[in-house]
């Protein structure tokens, strides 16, 4: 929302960004009317471009050309002073409280910072410096501050409080009620019904939080960007031709030209996994990807996660909670910790005892080729491979070669045609303002019509200052309130890319998540609300959308027409999509166990008295009470956990990724069950309609009865991994 959601996402923010989608920490109240106005006239007047309003087409795009880490300071502190004026204006307002001059009032403050906010949120993810971080650091406190003094503000939250009781909110719309409830609620969890002894401590501990996420963040990325292995030519055995020369312009762009820079990185650090034959190298390169944050010095997260977990703990004392997951579910779709953990061990015995089948048959590879080794960590994926190619005749680089990304983005806006009726066109060079020359645009119109829907911006590849990992954000949504503005959404990811002239090849599994990404883009600019609170996502349902998306990348057709081998140009073989189909569920324990090992340990740190953790040793404890495997380890081990402990986007909520799969799995089979599968018309309407453009607007529980008849089932998702449904249904 407008002021009051800016105020709590700035920590978000702040605290670098770190979920899979970053929309809630991003969203922009795009406005013109009284309480802004002030506040847009001074904007206009500033020299310091990070707070002036977007100017050109498309109804304004970020002056991203413009922006500069020295404006980033007096940005943000000008914006906040602006913001907490118009607070004081609409807590002090003679007239009594209303929607429209309290809750609608506050939609529509804060425009100025929202838009510092879209900068600073590049400087963070994909611009990130020394200088940045130095700023960062010093600001985060001040931003906590800031944010306090709304959710603290006594005369605001009464004002608030009497419209979410008054008869008024009887005759009013269901999104108009959804956003009155959820502007009260998020006062009343975040202190503000607290004594004034209360609610200081709160506020000191907000503070004190801004600042441990911000180094939890910086000390990931100071691992991810120091710690990088340059290997020879000697030491290339194994690793395809693609994943060689991509390595080779890593290294030369670090000033190690002639070698091969295995970057600290996800998508570098699996292929080389995967492929490589030399096992020493490959625990070198496991340990320092699996180590990061853990390596005792002073970036070293453990003392971090500690201090985290206490003051978290204290805050929701001070609320009236037993424990930090009590206070984040309690409006989520799970809504106690119990209900999430419940979901977990559903799930979690079929895991494990798939990986033990998994590892059965890696180590007769294994002993047959008189390797003379038990499998270990750092060669699942290499054995992995090995399996795949002896039980389903597939190797994962022959399929690579028919995963190139421009075609794969050619398939995505396919799909979006399909089911959303938009049309992508690029965007001529130059017309908008981009952050580095690897970012491209397109135009986003309504096939039928015409109509102009909004921007989507694309950052495909990995490079010094960007985050790890893959994310997808908006510089502006689509609201109606103060008339209609046109969407602005990003996907941005970390594939390595292809020597020059040469197309960018991608695993599958990239490309699902290049897919899911997307996911979230098309959550963006299919949204139909009225209010910024609207786009504010119940977070173990925002990945739904766009873990179902994923669905279509091995539909017949996308395979028959977006698959084509980057030398020939030829389709893919039909025989190798029946291999792939074959192995679908192939390797699901290993994929299945790292993901919830993260999440079973996330609930865990939030349901325990942090006086009893100490993290390295909490985590090997939990993990063996578990019987987690000792070939896999978690998929983000506790001192890279940047999605609980660099900010609170995901604290307590990794689990919701697993709670959206049971949804996406149960809505693919709706459209397996439909007669036009999954382009039938019907159902692709009802997609879009209840899932999609509602964003938060509906009960997602609500919105999912709506599109399905019923509720999700489980027994969807064990099918879809290939293990036995529960007997006790």
């Amino acid at each position: 929302m407008g002021n009051f959601k800016t105020s709590l996402t700035a920590l978000a923010v702040a605290l670098s960004l770190t979920a899979c989608s970053d929309q809630a920490a991003n969203e922009s109240a795009t406005t013109a009317a009284a309480p802004q106005t002030t506040q847009t006239q001074q904007a206009s007047e500033f020299s310091n471009v990070l707070l002036q309003e977007f100017p050109g087409p498309y109804g304004g795009v970020p002056q991203f050309d413009k922006m500069k880490v020295e404006d980033v300071k007096p940005a943000l502190r000008k914006g906040m002073e602006l913001n907490l004026a118009e607070i004081e204006a609409i807590a002090n307002n003679p007239e009594p409280p209303t929607f429209e001059n309290t809750i609608v009032a506050m939609e529509r403050a804060g425009s100025a910072l929202s838009r510092v906010f879209k900068y600073y949120g590049i400087f963070s993810s994909n611009k990130s410096s020394p200088e940045f971080r130095a700023v960062r650091t010093e600001m985060s406190p001040e931003l906590s501050a800031y944010s306090t003094k709304i959710t603290q503000n006594e005369a605001l939250f009464e004002r608030v409080k009497a419209v979410y009781e008054s008869e008024e909110l009887q005759s009013m719309g269901e999104e108009e009620k959804r956003v009155v409830s959820n502007v009260y609620n998020g006062f009343a969890r975040n202190g503000a019904t607290l004594d004034a002894e209360g609610k200081a401590r709160y506020a000191e501990i907000s503070k004190e939080l801004a600042g441990l996420y911000n180094k939890f963040s910086s000390n990931v990325l100071h691992d991810e960007e120091n710690y990088v292995t340059y290997i020879t030519e000697d030491q290339l055995g194994g690793l395809p031709d693609s994943f060689i020369k991509g390595a080779a312009t890593a290294a030369k762009e670090r000033g190690h030209e002639g070698e091969y820079a295995i970057t600290n990185t996800r998508s570098s650090m699996d292929p080389f996994l995967t492929y490589s034959t030399n096992r020493e190298l490959r625990e070198k390169v496991w340990n320092t990807y699996y180590n990061r944050g853990d390596n005792g010095d002073e970036f070293d997260n453990n003392d971090v996660i500690k201090q985290i977990l206490t003051l978290r703990d204290e805050r929701v004392e001070l609320l009236g909670y037993d424990n930090y997951a009590q206070w984040r579910l309690e409006d989520r779709m799970a809504k106690t910790p119990e209900n999430a953990m419940d979901l977990m061990m559903k799930v979690w015995p079929a895991a494990i005892a798939r990986v033990d089948e998994e590892v059965a048959d890696m180590q007769a590879i294994a002993d047959e080729e008189g390797a003379d080794i038990t499998i270990a960590p750092w060669d699942y994926r290499f054995y992995a491979e090995k399996v795949r190619q002896a039980k389903y005749d597939l190797d994962s680089n022959e399929v690579k070669q028919y995963l190139q990304l421009d075609k794969l983005r050619e398939a995505m806006f396919y799909v979006a045609g399909r089911l959303f009726n938009f049309d992508f066109t690029p965007v001529p060079e130059g017309k908008v303002p981009v952050f580095h020359p690897d970012v491209k645009v397109w135009e986003v119109k309504d096939k039928d019509s015409g109509k102009l829907i909004g921007l989507w911006y694309l950052d495909p590849f990995a490079r010094q200052g960007k985050r790890s990992g893959a994310w997808a954000t908006t510089y502006r949504s689509y609201t109606t309130y103060d008339g209609e503005t046109t969407v602005l959404a990003s996907n941005n990811s970390n594939f390595v890319k292809g020597p020059e002239g040469e197309p960018t090849l991608i695993s599958w599994d990239d490309a699902n998540t290049y897919f899911h990404e997307f996911g979230h883009a098309l959550h963006f600019l299919s949204a139909d609300v009225k209010y910024p609170t609207s786009h504010s996502g119940v977070r173990d349902y925002t990945e739904f959308q766009s873990q179902l998306l994923e669905r279509w990348l091995t539909t017949d057709e996308v395979i028959n027409n977006y698959l084509v081998h980057y030398k020939t140009g030829e389709p893919i073989p039909a025989e190798l999509v029946q291999k792939i189909k074959n192995a679908a569920t192939f390797n699901s324990g290993f994929g299945t166990t790292e993901y919830m090992a993260s999440a079973i340990m996330d609930l865990l740190y939030h349901t325990t008295d942090p006086d009893k953790i100490d993290p390295d040793a909490f985590e090997r404890e939990q993990l063996a009470k578990l019987n987690m495997p000792e070939e896999i380890v978690m998929r983000h081990r506790s001192t890279q956990f940047g999605h609980v402990f660099s900010g609170e986007g995901y604290s307590s909520g990794y689990y919701g990724y697993m709670w959206a799969d049971v949804l996406s799995s149960d809505a693919a089979e709706a459209f397996r069950e439909a007669p036009g599968g999954f382009y039938d018309k019907e159902v692709s309407a009802k997609l879009v309609k209840y899932l999609f453009s509602v964003r938060n607007a509906m009960d997602p529980a609500e919105a999912y009865r709506k599109f399905r008849g019923r509720d999700a089932e489980v027994d969807a998702l064990m099918r879809d991994r290939g293990f036995p449904v529960p007997e006790d249904k």
